[in-house]
């Protein structure tokens, strides 16, 4: 990504598009219990009450009335089906991750098996979008986290903690390549979320192959365990790698998420927060819910004089819907350089 003179004037950047994940998947109800829903009318209400915050895209998973992660698409298509009849101009981010939700007392953390993943293209009503992590790699979320973010958690319990501690992504190039091909196919966005250089580079490189025809719409994922973490360096090396015609979020955990997304406000990139990332305050003195967490955002990025997009600016922003014919357009648009045509000498660039 480029930033020439005048990048930081709010003027120069697009609207805010603020991602909120408050469906929190790896926390039990009892952990949060003013502000974890789990009936379904309680779920559907959280996602209109986060859409009049101020966030425009929903980062989706659904809980059983027993409080645990649902894994029956079935579920999925219910909320859904519900979140779109009340909130229409919302972004459905459907999370690819849905697997690692508890499935019982002995199995916290499985994925699910590589079909039933791909049935997730074909969810009624479709999402917007759905998540998908590139290249199989450790996802140890709880590696950064300290005693005070846990302390009367679920995860704070020993054999919860070491099952988050030892999870791994199951995301190798024959099944992510299928995956995005049967999402395309449904009308249904990859939405790519990406912890390293590395992942970002595979993904390039499908494109330039013409296997992932698709916007490059992304999140840096900086949780460490596996993936980046939450520093300026990583942050600086990442941006750096991005094309122009990328739109990235940005993504941490616990208290790293609301000085990273102010990083994101002041350089024109966009945002994610909700339960999913954190529970806290800045100080820890309480729990904070995901609306408070929304209706921070958008007073810090109004202070900048960056406004905050609606959700027909944000389904602009994100592209969603669009789709691209082969590699040459795929590459011209999302701000890469051409492929190398052959016996084509020097660096290449677009005529």
């Amino acid at each position: 990504m480029n930033f020439l003179d005048g990048s930081l004037h709010p003027e120069n950047q697009q609207k805010l598009v603020i991602t909120v994940a408050p469906y929190a998947p790896e926390w039990m109800p009892s952990d949060f219990p003013e502000d974890i829903p789990v009936t379904m009318a309680e779920q559907v209400q959280m996602a209109v009450d986060c859409y009049n915050a101020g966030a425009t895209v929903l980062h989706l998973h659904v809980r059983e009335l027993d409080g645990k992660g649902s894994k029956r698409l079935s579920k999925f298509n219910e909320l859904i089906a519900g979140v779109r009849e009340a909130v229409p101009d919302m972004i459905i981010q459907v999370g690819g991750s849905i697997s690692f939700a508890p499935e019982g007392d002995s199995d916290v953390a499985k994925w699910l098996s590589d079909d039933t993943r791909h049935m997730l293209a074909q969810l009624s009503p479709a999402p917007d979008q759905v998540t998908i992590a590139i290249n199989s790699n450790q996802m140890n979320i709880v590696e950064q986290m300290c005693e005070a973010d846990l302390a009367g958690t679920s995860i704070a319990t020993p054999e919860i903690y070491r099952a988050y501690r030892e999870m791994t992504i199951p995301a190798g190039p024959e099944w992510v390549e299928e995956h995005i091909k049967r999402l395309s196919a449904s009308g249904i966005q990859t939405q790519f979320q990406l912890g390293n250089i590395p992942s970002f580079e595979t993904v390039e490189r499908m494109m330039r192959r013409g296997v992932c025809n698709v916007p490059l719409v992304l999140t840096w994922v900086a949780i460490g365990g596996g993936s980046d973490a939450p520093n300026l360096y990583n942050l600086a090396n990442f941006v750096r790698a991005c094309p122009d015609g990328a739109v990235l979020t940005l993504e941490t955990a616990m208290l790293n998420v609301l000085p990273l997304n102010v990083m994101a406000i002041a350089m024109g990139m966009h945002v994610r927060c909700g339960t999913e990332d954190n529970l806290w305050t800045q100080g820890r003195d309480r729990k904070m819910s995901n609306v408070e967490q929304i209706e921070q955002l958008v007073r810090i990025s109004r202070e900048m004089g960056r406004e905050v997009a609606n959700g027909k600016e944000a389904r602009e922003i994100y592209k969603i819907g669009t789709f691209y014919q082969d590699a040459d357009q795929t590459l011209a648009e999302n701000g890469f350089a051409p492929n190398r045509k052959p016996g084509q000498k020097g660096f290449t660039q677009f005529g």
